[in-house]
């Protein structure tokens, strides 16, 4: 039986030709950011999102904002397949209370707008400092108002203090880094809904992270980007041909994957 098609994500797209080229080599989520509350109407992100919808892949927005009005302007104005949010949570020291007003927020997108799936990052450590953030407990609050977790590394230092070590502060993304695998692999496993791998993912390491983690998705931002002379990452610019490399190598975990269910189930 074919294992389900693993979906491939790629951020920090904002051009119409960009989408237009990364649908036309497998890509299969194409996402855009909106850095500002106060400056979210940008036509040429409608345009993305629109060649997104005609090429048959699906767009998906993250606002690094969490007003309500402002979101539901933004989702009215863009209709974009998914909405994202990717907020720390673990930065704010009320935790609980603030986890609880996202998933008010979150409820209420879900009610008013049925037809665009929520897409919630869950924020994993990096390999040896798990036990600061408390990723399936984050996720078992945030499972009933999402469709789907992205995991994505946050930076904590070896006391857990997160603070202001991520690059966008407030939010967990772009560190260019992998987060703990094998917790990755665990909330995949305890999740009710899919679960996208994120954090550190590149053509030259996204095969393992699949075999290892298994996920319904991989994500990759930083590690698909394009670099300036001196070797320095460039925002909002995509690389294509590490896009191909990526989804090549995305299909051949695919592959690798359903060869090794075939030979269990002889």
């Amino acid at each position: 039986m074919p294992l389900p098609k693993i979906i491939v994500q790629i951020y920090e797209v904002q051009t119409p030709e960009e989408a237009r080229q990364l649908a036309g080599v497998g890509v299969d989520h194409i996402g855009g950011v909106i850095l500002s509350e106060n400056d979210w109407r940008k036509p040429q992100l409608l345009r993305t999102v629109e060649v997104a919808r005609t090429a048959g892949v699906k767009s998906s927005l993250i606002p690094l904002f969490m007003d309500r009005d402002a979101i539901q302007r933004l989702l009215d104005f863009y209709q974009p397949d998914i909405i994202h949010f990717c907020e720390s949570l673990v930065a704010n020291l009320q935790i609980a209370g603030y986890c609880r007003t996202l998933i008010e927020n979150q409820a209420m997108i879900k009610q008013r707008y049925p037809q665009i799936a929520l897409m919630r990052s869950i924020p994993i450590a990096p390999p040896g400092l798990t036990r600061w953030v408390p990723t399936l407990e984050l996720a078992a609050m945030f499972e009933p108002v999402s469709d789907f977790f992205l995991t994505d590394t946050l930076l904590v230092d070896q006391s857990g203090h997160s603070g202001d070590r991520q690059p966008v502060e407030g939010f967990v993304g772009i560190t260019g880094q992998t987060c703990d695998w094998e917790l990755a692999a665990r909330l995949v496993q305890t999740s009710g809904i899919p679960v996208i791998l994120a954090g550190g993912l590149a053509p030259h390491n996204v095969f393992e992270g699949i075999v290892q983690v298994k996920p319904a998705g991989v994500d990759s931002c930083t590690g698909t980007n394009a670099l300036d002379p001196l070797g320095r990452t460039i925002r909002f610019q995509k690389d294509l041909e590490k896009v191909r490399h990526f989804v090549d190598e995305t299909r051949r975990a695919q592959d690798y994957l359903q060869q090794a269910s075939a030979h269990a189930n002889i």
